[in-house]
């Protein structure tokens, strides 16, 4: 009978074959299925969870979930499939470090685009002409803040001292500082849900997020130009009736 000694030494082999080709086969297929598995099971779950704050908030900003930015920015082409069945498309802008969803042109035709469809899953909250004005005038302060330090080099930020005398031009002044700073801090509060800009710091400085360059494009400040072209047309009939 052979020993336990000559089995470890490998001169003779085990006893029992089907327990040979059973470890055999453990040995050679447990370590394939096993890496398979953790291979596949974190990708699967970092991209759920991209796709999940992509479809809750709209962006995702570097500066604020670097990992899942990093995440989102090798995943595009499996995020846009994943989305394609939503009419949904990622933009990712890696220089300004922030992903963004937007509709994708859509296969409708041009009838009922003219019907006025609009997104099932997007709810779009139209901003207010003076949310719009402040929107244009921080687009202005972010551009010549990627002028002078280069795009997305560093936060573009904004203290209220300095943004008040430019927010007084177009909003006009009640004669009350306090008033006047009330107004504009109103006005960055509600831009705040959109994206735009952050929480006002302990040195009473705003960042100005940027996701503003995609928001206020050179479409949509057309847009506005030509909104309040009507409305100076408007208000110059009016005063002369």
């Amino acid at each position: 009978m052979n020993s336990i000694f000559d089995r470890l030494a490998g001169d003779i082999p085990d006893e029992d074959p089907q327990k040979n080709q059973a470890n055999a086969y453990s040995q050679s297929v447990e370590p394939s299925v096993s890496a398979q598995t953790l291979a596949a099971g974190p990708i699967r779950r970092e991209l759920k969870i991209a796709v999940q704050e992509l479809l809750r908030q709209g962006y995702i900003e570097e500066s604020q979930r670097h990992d899942l930015f990093r995440s989102v920015s090798v995943q595009i082409d499996a995020i846009n499939q994943t989305l394609a069945p939503l009419d949904l498309t990622l933009r990712v802008d890696s220089h300004r470090g922030v992903a963004f969803l937007q509709i994708a042109k859509s296969d409708l035709d041009e009838s009922s685009q003219q019907d006025g469809w609009s997104h099932p899953l997007v709810r779009k909250q139209r901003l207010t002409l003076e949310q719009s004005l402040l929107v244009a005038i921080l687009r202005q302060a972010f551009a010549m803040h990627e002028q002078e330090y280069g795009v997305g080099q560093s936060a573009s930020k904004l203290s209220i001292d300095e943004l008040l005398p430019t927010f007084l031009t177009y909003f006009g002044d009640t004669g009350s500082d306090a008033k006047n700073e009330n107004r504009l801090l109103q006005l960055l509060d509600q831009l705040k849900t959109h994206g735009i800009v952050s929480e006002l710091d302990s040195k009473q400085e705003v960042v100005i997020r940027p996701l503003i360059a995609h928001l206020a494009n050179p479409e949509s400040l057309s847009a506005l130009l030509s909104v309040l072209t009507e409305a100076k047309a408007t208000a110059t009939n009016q005063g002369d009736e």
